[in-house]
Formats: C-alpha cells, structure tokens, sequence
C-alpha cells in the first residue's frame, strides 16, 4: 500500500510538470511552426547584423565641377543698329553625388570604381555614413581594372572586412550596399550570387568610357547606376566584391570585381610605401597552360587579348594574339592565372625589362620601359 501511495504522488507530479512545461509529443503533433518562425528571423537578422556593422564602412562619391551656361540672345529695343545682342553663358560650379565606395584602411583610404573618378578635370569628396564629408586629395586609378583608390584627410575610419572571393558558391546570399541615382544614400537590397566568371564591358560608350572585363561576379541583388564602386557583401558582413555594372536591357542582372583583384591592388599600394603608383605594361592577357598549348600548337605562357593604346607594351612592340613567354628572363608558364602580374609588380615603373613573345611560330625579343599607374 505504501509503495502504491508513493508511485501515485510520483505520477502526480510528472502530470503537473508536463502541464507547465508545455512538453507535447512530436510524433503526434508535428513540426512546430515557431521553428520555421525561428529560421526567418535568423535570416533576417543576419542581415540586419551585417549591414549595421559594414554601413560605417560604407561612402558616397560626390563630384563637383564647373560648367558654363549656354549662350543666350536678349532684344534690345534701344539699339536699331544691333537690337539683339549676344548675353556669354555664366559658369557654375554643379556638384551631385555619382557613385559610392567604401573604406579600406583607418587613415583615409577608400575604394571605388576607376569609372566613377574617370573625369580628370573635376574634383571629388567623399559623405561618410556620419554626414561628413572629406575632400578628395589623391586618386589612383588602375590601367588594367575598373578601379581607384582614393585618399582623403581622415583617421579613425573603419575600414570594411574583406572576404575571399574564391571561396564564393552560387546561391551564397549577396548583399549590396551604395547610393542609387546619386539620392538614396546608404540604400541595402539583398539576392543571391547568380553567377561566376562572367565577362563583360563596363561604362557606357555615350559616356566615351568602355572596359572590357573579365571573371567578374553576376547577382540578382539591386544594382542602379550610383551603386557604382559600393559593396558586394556576405552573410558576414565581409566585401565579396565591389558592384560595378547592370546588363543594359535586363533585370535583377548585375555584376561586381571580386574582392580578390582589390586585395592584389592594396597590396601594390602597401608594398610601394602608400604611393600611389606601380608598374604596368599595359595588356590585358589570359594564361595558356601546356596542355593546352599542345592542343592548339601554340606556346605555353600568356596570350595578349588586348594592348592598351599609349602603353608602355604598345610602345615596345606587343601586338594582340601574342603570347609572352618569357618576362626579363623568367620563364611565363600557364601553370599560375597571376605570375605575369606578380613578375610585373616585382618591378619599378621605369625599370627597362626584356620580354620574349611567341608570334607567327616564331620568338621575338623586346625592350620594354615600364609605366606609371596614376
């Protein structure tokens, strides 16, 4: 009897326990809809998280320029001889926001697109998310990429984190962050990586400014002329890459420079002392391995698609469909997509290499001086 009493209370309080806990079992009451309720709001916040923590990082680009007012014909009645005299335009000085970038480095280093600085005659400031804004005191633009890197005034800036772009799958979440239209500062859309490895032509030809350029990201997320030179975030809040053109005619179709070529250009700058120079040739190349190279008969090492007009590689001879296979006595192997560029960042502008280049089945030797990226 009293062991019956005991297992009686025991009972008791498991009934009563269950009742305040709420405990019910899943095999017969299913999935609980808070836990679909649960994943919306981690997504959301992830979100949330990362843009409140790279939105310090992030810049509107502002351009400002002078301009003159057309000409314009006044009546005057007083003069029969010459009543209608010609008034000169007035000049103005017109400043508007044309793109965004964001902060790479403490002491005043921002990133953007070398389209969106590409006038050489006008002068820029940088808003920061704190409605400061700075003067513009240095622009680096880079010969071969839709690039500059701009030097303002500052310190105590919060540079972005930066991600790694080959590390990037398709369908990853996509993040970008700028001034569309030139208004709407600081505007957040979100999609995914729609694509990888892309080529395409930035700029616009009205505009007397297209580039070619290869490898770049394609997404879905929101991009508007503005967005320009702002960030391609990830889900952790790090640049994946900088949002640089949309496909003319399209939608939701938008394409960024990985992260990666960024980090190559700051590590120029480093190397070179904070200046705002490096040396270059001039050509725009894809590398050809040896298999390949067998394949098609042809050497091994790096196939010029493109001599850039007035370069240093123009100048000593390189012509379109070469192929490099020798820098100043280093042999070029298609084995690795940047060991020209790594030879060539070894260098100093003005330093004179020698080159040997693969053409019409023959080698030929060339001198060349390297260029100044200014």
């Amino acid at each position: 009897m009293k062991k019956l009493l005991i297992l009686l209370v025991i009972c008791i309080i498991a009934f009563i326990l269950v009742q305040k806990t709420g405990f019910k079992n899943p095999s017969l009451t299913g999935t609980p809809a808070k836990i679909v309720d649960q994943k919306v709001v981690y997504e959301e916040s992830t979100i949330v998280t990362a843009v409140k923590n790279a939105l310090p990082s992030v810049v509107t680009v502002s351009e400002s320029q002078t301009t003159t007012t057309p000409d314009t014909v006044q009546f005057d009645p007083s003069n029969p001889f010459n009543p209608f005299q010609t008034v000169p335009g007035q000049k103005q000085n017109v400043t508007q926001n044309i793109g965004s970038g964001f902060i790479i480095s403490s002491d005043g280093l921002v990133i953007t697109n070398k389209h969106v600085v590409a006038d050489t005659n006008a002068s820029y400031k940088i808003l920061t998310n704190d409605k400061k804004t700075y003067l513009v005191q240095k622009i680096y633009r880079d010969p071969l990429n839709d690039l500059a890197i701009l030097k303002i005034n500052a310190t105590g800036l919060k540079p972005l984190p930066l991600g790694d772009s080959n590390k990037i799958q398709l369908g990853q979440m996509a993040i970008a962050i700028g001034t569309p239209l030139g208004d709407f500062t600081n505007t957040v859309t979100q999609g995914i990586i729609s694509g990888l490895g892309r080529g395409i032509n930035a700029g616009s030809p009205y505009e007397g400014y297209v580039e070619k350029l290869d490898n770049v990201i394609q997404t879905d997320a929101a991009i508007n002329p503005g967005n320009s030179g702002g960030p391609l975030l990830n889900s952790a809040g790090q640049a994946i890459g900088i949002n640089t053109a949309i496909a003319q005619g399209g939608q939701n179709i938008g394409f960024a420079i990985p992260i990666n070529v960024v980090k190559t250009l700051i590590d120029t700058f480093n190397k070179n002392g904070g200046s705002f120079e490096k040396p270059y040739i001039g050509v725009r190349y894809k590398m050809i391995d040896q298999q390949t190279a067998l394949v098609n008969n042809v050497a091994e090492g790096a196939y010029v698609v493109q001599v850039l007009p007035g370069s240093p590689a123009e100048k000593a001879g390189i012509q379109t469909n070469d192929i490099i296979i020798e820098f100043d006595g280093q042999k070029v192997t298609g084995s690795d997509e940047q060991q020209l560029t790594k030879l060539i960042l070894n260098k100093k502008p003005g330093q004179v290499v020698s080159l040997k280049v693969w053409r019409n089945k023959q080698v030929k030797t060339l001198t060349l001086t390297l260029g100044s990226a200014q």
